[in-house]
């Protein structure tokens, strides 16, 4: 299934990452775009996810030298849109993997497209590693530990259920029952045109 692979990549992901676990640390994909399209695109993905996650940490340190911070947020910034346009490979991937499929009379749209399905699950996967972090902390108190134990039993079981809803997604799109369209992103703060502060210094 699917979201057996993307989970199995997204574990392969973090864990690489968290070796160095820098967010300066510089990128190799695992998978090549030429033999492993779809993988190297989840690879990619979850490696923009993950270094997020540490961006968003570091940014909350509330000693952090205000030049420091506002670099990092522009960091942040350059991240969001990596990872939106990583969703719109993503999206396009199963478009064009499904475009000689005849959507039936009845045939209905999702509330979301399949990459943002796969964004979840990518997000998810770092929750889980993280919360796991904590449940097995040694410097932890043993209420701290069994509190986030709870958490990451949810979190498991949010995840095979995205994983389900994704998997159910694809099956149906693949047989017609459902169709995908993707909007693409209109970001508006992004725009020089179509932010007034960018648009006043012009």
């Amino acid at each position: 299934m699917f979201s057996e692979n993307a989970n199995k990549i997204f574990q392969e992901v973090i864990e690489k990452y968290h070796i160095i676990n820098t967010v300066d640390q510089p990128f190799a994909n695992a998978y090549s775009e030429d033999t492993a399209l779809l993988d190297h695109l989840l690879y990619r993905k979850c490696w923009i996810d993950t270094v997020q996650w540490h961006y968003e940490d570091i940014i909350r340190d509330p000693q952090i030298d205000p030049i420091a911070a506002l670099k990092l947020k522009r960091q942040i910034d350059a991240s969001n849109q990596d990872r939106t346009d990583m969703v719109e490979y993503i999206d396009s991937y199963f478009l064009q993997k499904y475009d000689g499929v005849t959507a039936k009379a009845d045939a209905t749209i999702n509330t979301e497209s399949p990459a943002w399905g796969v964004d979840r699950l990518s997000i998810l996967a770092l929750k889980i590693y993280h919360m796991n972090e904590e449940a097995t902390r040694e410097d932890a108190t043993p209420e701290h530990r069994e509190a986030c134990e709870k958490k990451l039993s949810v979190l498991l079981e949010q995840r095979v259920d995205l994983s389900t809803a994704i998997d159910t997604l694809l099956d149906d799109i693949s047989k017609g029952d459902k169709y995908m369209k993707v909007y693409k992103q209109m970001k508006m703060y992004n725009d020089d045109e179509l932010n007034p502060v960018l648009r006043g210094q012009k």
